[in-house]
């Protein structure tokens, strides 16, 4: 890592909450001891589906300065994922925002999901988990960064691998995913900035801590966990590229209420992004046994 480098990571750092600042000081110190582990990441997903025949119903929302408003804007998402069974988990999405048209909020995006956990090695205590998964989405907004993204900026799809693995209170998770563009614009030679890129390669790398409770006497007790994401992505037309360092927490209430918050921001880059810092904080319900078999 060079010195420029880590001169950008402790000046984003430093500008970061103090709460933040303990959260990652919390994280070099715990995530190298050897000790249930926690893979309901923040900002990615893991290798692991969520309860077969159960149902989760998500709210999250998203707030950065605009680049051309220089205001706080927002994305709110609504989301309800379903576990078929072991091996594969769906979900949609729809989200409304004023990121493409401040100060006006307006309905912006849908997204579809699919995961397919194809491999699973579990032992006491820990597990590894391979898993394939694509995802389409369709957004009203036109195209005005470089950055691609499907969480309701752009149309296209998204299909990638994701790995992870558990070792005690400890769970380490890595993506990798192609992502493409589908919108008329994209190769507009006439767009203010040219050629638009309309493919990247994305990468992340997630660690996950579970530091509350130090032991379970209930399904009722309250968890606290802490997160730490590196998330990257290179455009495959132009060579442009940045890389995001995310920390964040999370609180999980008698076993099925999730509570998340997170700060992310950019250690280097190139692209033309519409913020290169964000706030996100979620809520999501799980609801078991949904898909019960009818009795005859």
């Amino acid at each position: 890592m060079n010195k420029h480098l880590l001169s950008v990571i402790n000046k984003r750092i430093n500008q970061a909450k103090p709460l933040y600042l303990v959260i990652c000081m919390m994280a070099s110190a715990f995530l190298s001891k050897p000790v249930l582990g926690q893979e309901l990441y923040v900002f990615s997903e893991p290798a692991s589906n969520m309860p077969a025949k159960a149902l989760s119903l998500k709210y999250a929302g998203k707030f950065l300065e605009g680049y051309h408003s220089g205001k706080t804007e927002q994305r709110q998402a609504f989301a309800a994922q379903l576990g078929i069974n072991k091996k594969w988990m769906l979900r949609a999405s729809t989200t409304i925002s004023d990121m493409y048209s401040y100060p006006v909020t307006r309905w912006e995006s849908v997204n579809v999901y699919a995961k397919y956990r194809f491999l699973s090695k579990d032992e006491v205590h820990k597990h590894f988990r391979a898993a394939a998964f694509m995802e389409a989405a369709y957004s009203r907004n036109d195209l005005y960064y470089d950055e691609l993204s499907l969480e309701g900026d752009q149309s296209g799809v998204q299909a990638g691998l994701v790995f992870t693995q558990l070792l005690h209170k400890l769970a380490l998770s890595s993506t990798l995913s192609i992502t493409e563009v589908i919108h008329e614009q994209r190769r507009n030679d006439d767009s203010p900035q040219g050629l638009y890129p309309y493919a990247s390669f994305n990468y992340s790398l997630s660690a996950g801590y579970l530091l509350l409770p130090r032991k379970y006497v209930s399904y009722k007790q309250t968890n606290f966990n802490i997160y730490l994401e590196l998330l990257g992505s290179n455009t495959l037309v132009k060579s442009l590229h940045f890389v995001d360092l995310a920390p964040a927490f999370q609180l999980i209430f008698n076993s099925n209420t999730k509570l998340n918050a997170g700060y992310r921001f950019q250690l280097s880059g190139n692209m033309h992004r519409m913020a290169t810092e964000s706030f996100l904080i979620s809520l999501e319900t799980t609801f078991l046994n949904v898909l019960k078999p009818h009795k005859k």
